[in-house]
């Protein structure tokens, strides 16, 4: 083989492009498939039935699966609040990779980030006492809960660095307290309106936002140098 020809067949192969992934197969399909449909009807009871009322049996009659097969994907009822969990932090991870790409003002990505927080079904007043709840649950799911609520403030924290990358938010404040008040405000807020489950939520997290943002906005005048010294403390869960 002349050298000329090999050379083509190895630079052929350093430019071909990686296989992709194979697909699933029909099982993990299938598998996917029955944890999304207990996922859904177990949000669909808490909200219609409240948390403490719905059974697991309750929740295997509506996905249309025996009661047995609810254990091979969670461990418990409230492992299922830890899967809403991991699906609103896939929601803010999503966002701020959006508002990265976008450029989009972190002002109003933070006043948006609320509403998108909040569709549905975290909109369901029902799903966020039985939220609170799982904060009050067992260890193991409490652990796992605030683990959550550890990856949601790193988060937090991301957008509010950018935003003071972008002279947008006050740099005299450390980002990490900044955001910990932010996911105070909000998530405080969602919490009461969860005890009158009325039509107000819209309303109360722009409130909310516009009083937290009269503190946060970037200030003309003020350093670092003059940042009024912050309490050593540990940024909570």
């Amino acid at each position: 083989m002349s050298d000329g020809h090999s050379n083509m067949i190895h630079a052929s192969k350093r430019t071909s492009k990686p296989a992709l992934p194979a697909p699933p197969d029909r099982r993990q399909r299938r598998s996917a498939e029955i944890r999304e449909r207990l996922f859904r009807a177990a949000l669909a009871l808490f909200a219609k039935k409240g948390f403490a009322e719905t059974t697991v049996e309750d929740i295997t009659e509506a996905a249309d699966v025996g009661k047995g097969t609810f254990f091979n994907y969670f461990p418990s009822k409230d492992h299922i609040l830890i899967a809403f969990g991991e699906m609103q932090l896939g929601k803010l991870e999503a966002a701020i990779a959006e508002v990265r790409r976008t450029n989009e003002p972190i002002p109003q990505f933070l006043r948006s980030l609320g509403t998108r927080m909040t569709q549905e079904p975290a909109r369901n007043p029902e799903i966020m006492r039985a939220l609170l709840h799982a904060y009050l649950s067992t260890t193991p799911v409490r652990e796992a809960m605030l683990d959550l609520q550890k990856r949601v403030q790193a988060l937090h924290t991301q957008m509010i660095l950018l935003g003071q990358e972008q002279g947008e938010i006050r740099k005299d404040l450390p980002a990490e307290e900044i955001a910990y008040a932010f996911r105070q405000t909000i998530f405080g807020t969602v919490l009461i309106w969860s005890l009158f489950g009325d039509a107000t939520l819209q309303a109360r997290i722009e409130s909310a936002f516009h009083l937290l943002w009269t503190g946060i906005a970037a200030r003309s005048g003020v350093t670092n140098s003059e940042a009024v010294p912050f309490p050593n403390q540990e940024i909570r869960s």
